[in-house]
């Protein structure tokens, strides 16, 4: 019989050593991470800068900005006056904790309070591959369409709350968000949904909030 080799478990199991060793130094730091997942287009980069505005006068925070090519993304960011440190991974659809630990690397941790990670675009691979991070979030735009929850899942079922962006462009698309939420709900009844326009400011200020308090928690331990 043929002999089957699993490449891909030597490769996480060896992820997520660093990966317990990154979450280690943030704690001892006393600093939150959030991955951020989203698929292209979807508004991580407009959803980072308002969430920053929202926590900057109580929080310290940084970027790590993951994309396979350029730094388009951290330069606006590095624009608004928070420190950002670009990855490209040349190809790579997704962030490794030895990227994150790279980057980490050229961070003054204790100058900070969060980390927000803009994981490379895609909603299949990066779940797999723990970062040492607190939290995953992920972000759907209306767009995108809400049947995204039945056609990928995985992304829905490990992250701790649902971003759903461009709120203010569902009476244009076909969205059906009884669907979206039941589907949501049925996947990860635990993880609330928070209705956004980035761009706008609208319905940034809970979803800032219930970030907020998840930080404060971590800090009091």
């Amino acid at each position: 019989m043929p002999q089957h080799i699993d490449l891909k478990q030597p490769i996480l199991d060896k992820n997520d050593r660093m990966a317990g060793e990154l979450r280690q130094r943030f704690a001892d730091a006393g600093v939150y991470v959030l991955d951020l997942l989203a698929s292209p287009g979807s508004g991580k980069t407009s959803t980072i800068l308002a969430t920053i505005d929202a926590l900057r006068d109580e929080f310290n925070i940084a970027v790590i900005e993951g994309d396979i090519a350029s730094s388009v993304d951290a330069e606006k960011i590095k624009a608004q006056g928070t420190a950002a440190v670009q990855i490209n991974t040349g190809g790579a659809c997704h962030l490794e904790s030895a990227m994150i630990r790279r980057a980490v690397d050229v961070l003054d941790l204790d100058r900070l309070d969060l980390i927000i990670i803009e994981n490379v675009g895609n909603l299949v691979c990066p779940t797999d591959f723990d970062l040492g991070e607190n939290a995953k979030a992920m972000i759907l735009s209306v767009p995108e369409g809400h049947d995204k929850p039945l056609k990928y899942p995985g992304v829905f079922q490990v992250s701790d709350a649902i971003i759903l962006n461009k709120a203010d462009t569902m009476p244009v698309f076909d969205f059906d968000e009884e669907a979206f939420t039941s589907s949501v709900s049925q996947l990860n009844p635990g993880a609330p949904v928070f209705k956004i326009s980035a761009t706008k400011g609208d319905g940034v200020d809970a979803w800032a909030s219930w970030l907020a308090e998840r930080i404060r928690e971590a800090q009091r331990q």
